[in-house]
């Protein structure tokens, strides 16, 4: 038990010291235990033992799975079966086979570096691996045993020195992830490799002649290739060629992605519903041959379209949860379209939900102000109801007469204002749009509150036309905040100023405390805190004074001295 104890810690320690190790020195020990293998001759024995060192190391070097990460069995599976197929094996086939796979490996690390020193260090393996097949392996696997001494002598003591120099070179950063590696063009190098040499086969076996006769025909049979694809890849002609052909394929796939996603635009300004807009979007995917069809899921509803299939792929975007039927496996082609067009449908809808939610706030918006400024001019005349039976209360025998003459001034009035009240439910709009003369309001509002000793100063009135409906909801609201403020303060003193020119302006002044900082801060951008109602009455005001061409605002707040101020923003606030 003690010295399990003990093994443990010690692997980690040496598994700790093996993940410092710069890349390179694992690259270079591969080559040379590769070298020993391949090249010297020996016992068998100590072949298949420098190739299982070989494979070893190139564990420890590879760049596609972390040092740290745990491989599950079946990606374990194929790591044991290239080992034992290189150790079991001899056949020159294999070899040239693993030294292809090799190479475009090395390729691929290559293209991913930024540090010259690496690069180069990944070049230096590149021209070795190249070296090894074509001057070594390629020759022995066409039964061409006979090679000259002095390339024997070249690729037996002067090949090691590129990995001695690979082990020599200064080290650099270490690469930190694989996820930068250039898998197409490691894989492409590979089969360029294996095209390399199974043509230098064929020109061997049909033409009889000799390898490094077929070796230079088959390279230069791949650079006249390379260089005719380069100029049909990109050419000067006028026309986009075969990359351009080829990104519109992957874009496309058979689908006229554009048309489809213009469709799909004008389906979104001409359908506001979001579920209904998802349906219609998957019905118009017939053009789709490889999906069958599918079902989507949201919050509000589900639905399908098309025809169930054996294969089907999943995609959540945005609360949209598309699934995709497929009579056969999806290409990684494929499969990436079939992402695009899920997140492109997902961003609609939610667009679509987010338009909605709008819609639906706008609409509980306009009931709550309408609400709102409804109850405060109720709220208003009832205040009113309140003061004349209060007079009645307080009235004697005598004032019989006077009381009588108040109520047949004031009942009217009230009705009038609680009639405007209810119409304003019908007719909201017509309601705002409602003017009366300047002298007509100022004689009604001296007349509402000639018995709560306000002061009414007022310039010399004309019939200039006052928007009814907002001069008294916005004086309603001030003269009873500043007659609220009695209860508190007995000898508080109210006066309501009127003025024509040069701008029309109403101002409401009481001698009262001054509004707190936060709340006057807050009192016409949202509503406030309020002991004795909603706490939107000011704010409500504000906003009805804005889109009638005034503006309502705070003039002075100071203790013995508030002031707000009702002015028109232009000169002719007429209609």
């Amino acid at each position: 038990m003690t010295e399990h104890t003990e093994t443990v810690p010690r692997l980690a320690l040496l598994t700790t010291r093996f993940a410092r190790v710069m890349p390179g020195r694992w690259l270079a020990l591969m080559l040379l235990a590769l070298h020993a293998a391949v090249v010297f001759e020996g016992d068998a024995a100590l072949s298949r033992a420098f190739l299982l060192a070989h494979y070893g190391l190139f564990l420890l070097w590879q760049p596609l799975v972390r040092s740290e990460a745990r491989i599950e069995p079946r990606l374990a599976l194929p790591v044991f079966a290239m080992a034992a197929l290189l150790v079991l094996v001899d056949s020159p086939w294999v070899m040239a086979l693993w030294l292809a796979i090799l190479a475009g490996l090395v390729g691929a690390v290559a293209t991913s570096q930024n540090e010259g020193r690496q690069r180069l260090a990944y070049l230096l393996a590149l021209a070795y691996l190249l070296c090894l097949l074509l001057a070594w392996v390629l020759p022995q696997s066409l039964g061409d045993a006979s090679l000259p001494d002095a390339l024997q002598a070249a690729v037996r003591y002067g090949l090691p020195l590129l990995p001695l120099a690979i082990l020599f070179l200064p080290a650099g950063r270490q690469r930190g992830t694989s996820s930068t590696l250039d898998f197409i063009f490691g894989l492409m190098l590979s089969l360029l490799i294996m095209v390399v040499a199974l043509g230098a086969f064929a020109v061997v076996a049909v033409a009889r002649v000799s390898y490094a006769w077929a070796l230079v025909q088959t390279l230069l049979g791949m650079a006249t290739l390379l260089l005719a694809l380069s100029l049909l890849w990109n050419p000067r002609a006028g026309f986009g060629g075969l990359g351009q052909i080829t990104s519109r394929y992957l874009l496309s796939v058979g689908l006229p992605f554009e048309g489809w996603a213009q469709r799909l635009a004008t389906l979104a300004e001409r359908e506001r519903d979001p579920e209904s807009f998802v349906r219609d979007a998957l019905s118009d995917l017939h053009e789709l041959t490889w999906i069958r069809g599918g079902r989507w899921q949201a919050a509000r509803g589900e639905g399908t379209f098309g025809e169930p299939a054996g294969h089907a792929v999943v995609h959540a975007f945005h609360g949209l949860t598309l699934t995709w039927q497929s009579p056969r496996p999806l290409t990684p082609a494929l499969a990436l379209h079939v992402r695009l067009l899920s997140q492109l449908l997902g961003y609609f809808y939610a667009a679509k939900v987010r338009e909605q939610t709008l819609r639906e706030q706008a609409y509980s918006q306009a009931i709550h102000d309408t609400g709102a400024r409804l109850t405060h001019d109720v709220k208003n005349i009832l205040q009113s109801m309140k003061t004349l039976l209060a007079a009645a209360d307080t009235s004697t025998p005598e004032d019989g007469e006077r009381l009588l003459a108040l109520m047949k001034r004031q009942l009217p009035q009230l009705a009038s204002r609680l009639s405007q009240t209810v119409d304003k439910l019908k007719q909201p709009a017509e309601m705002d749009a409602a003017y009366l003369s300047a002298h007509a309001w100022w004689t009604a509002l001296k007349t509402r509150y000639e018995h709560d000793d306000v002061l009414f100063f007022a310039d010399s009135l004309d019939d200039t036309p006052l928007p009814q409906d907002l001069f008294d909801s916005v004086v309603d609201n001030l003269l009873t905040n500043a007659l609220r403020k009695r209860q508190v303060e007995p000898d508080v003193a109210v006066e309501v100023r009127l003025a024509l020119q040069p701008l029309v302006s109403l101002t409401v002044s009481d001698s009262g405390a001054p509004a707190p900082e936060h709340v006057a801060r807050n009192l016409f951008l949202s509503p406030v805190a309020s002991d004795f109602g909603l706490g939107v009455g000011l704010y409500q005001a504000a906003r009805q004074a804005a889109r009638s061409g005034f503006r309502l605002e705070l003039a002075d707040n100071q203790a013995g001295r508030v002031t707000f101020r009702l002015q028109a923003t232009d000169s002719s606030p007429n209609p």
